[in-house]
């Protein structure tokens, strides 16, 4: 039973990570893989309102994973958690098919918000490391969120986010920004390219400045 509702994830593992050698070893070794299993379990519990062994399965997957997947969350085929450690997944969050998310990634609430609290993530959407996807809106299709971008409002369909609060850097191919291909590391910061922007702009008129002076 292990093996068949892990038998996606450990498919597009395989597909996606070059450092995974064979499906032994995703299936034996891979915590990303024992958490969304064990979250499937707790799902399952969890609808049919027996709220305490679903809580119960979560937590022991937090202990023994360091991934907390909340049993009302709602996860699609495919999910990759590479590493996994300190993964947060509210119970409203909603997940579609084939997403990537790494380390230290939170999608979770603002705190002042009812209901729907938590994010809504597309299909094929990658989340880099220590991203934080906080509120009721949708991440859309294609979306690639760069390591520790801070996400508080709704990101279109195929665009990059990056930066704190995250910004839209790409859009359907198009730069919306200086940008270049997304990859965790060679990721614009928009805040950066503004400092750099003032920067240029002081030296210019400094510059302009000296030559005043010298011509006086």
């Amino acid at each position: 039973m292990f093996v068949f509702l892990a038998s996606k994830e450990i498919k597009c593992i395989k597909e996606r990570d070059p450092a995974a050698r064979n499906y032994f070893e995703i299936l034996l070794l891979y915590s990303g893989v024992h958490a969304v299993v064990r979250y499937r379990y707790a799902h399952f519990f969890y609808k049919l309102h027996l709220y305490f062994i679903a809580r119960f399965i979560s937590q022991t997957t937090r202990f023994f994973t360091g991934i907390e997947i909340h049993p009302g969350a709602q996860i699609g085929k495919g999910l990759f958690i590479d590493h996994g450690m300190g993964v947060v997944v509210g119970e409203t969050t909603i997940i579609g098919d084939n997403c990537t998310v790494y380390q230290g990634v939170t999608l979770g609430g603002t705190g002042k918000d009812k209901g729907k609290r938590h994010p809504t993530i597309g299909n094929n959407v990658m989340i880099g490391a220590g991203a934080k996807v906080l509120g009721p809106f949708k991440v859309g299709d294609n979306s690639k969120i760069a390591a520790n971008a801070v996400v508080l409002s709704e990101v279109p369909a195929n665009s990059t986010c990056v930066g704190v609060p995250a910004r839209v850097t790409r859009l359907n191919g198009e730069k919306v920004r200086n940008d270049c291909d997304l990859d965790q590391i060679h990721i614009p910061d928009p805040v950066s390219q503004e400092l750099c922007k003032i920067y240029k702009r002081i030296y210019e008129l400094e510059k302009l400045q000296k030559n005043k002076n010298e011509n006086q």
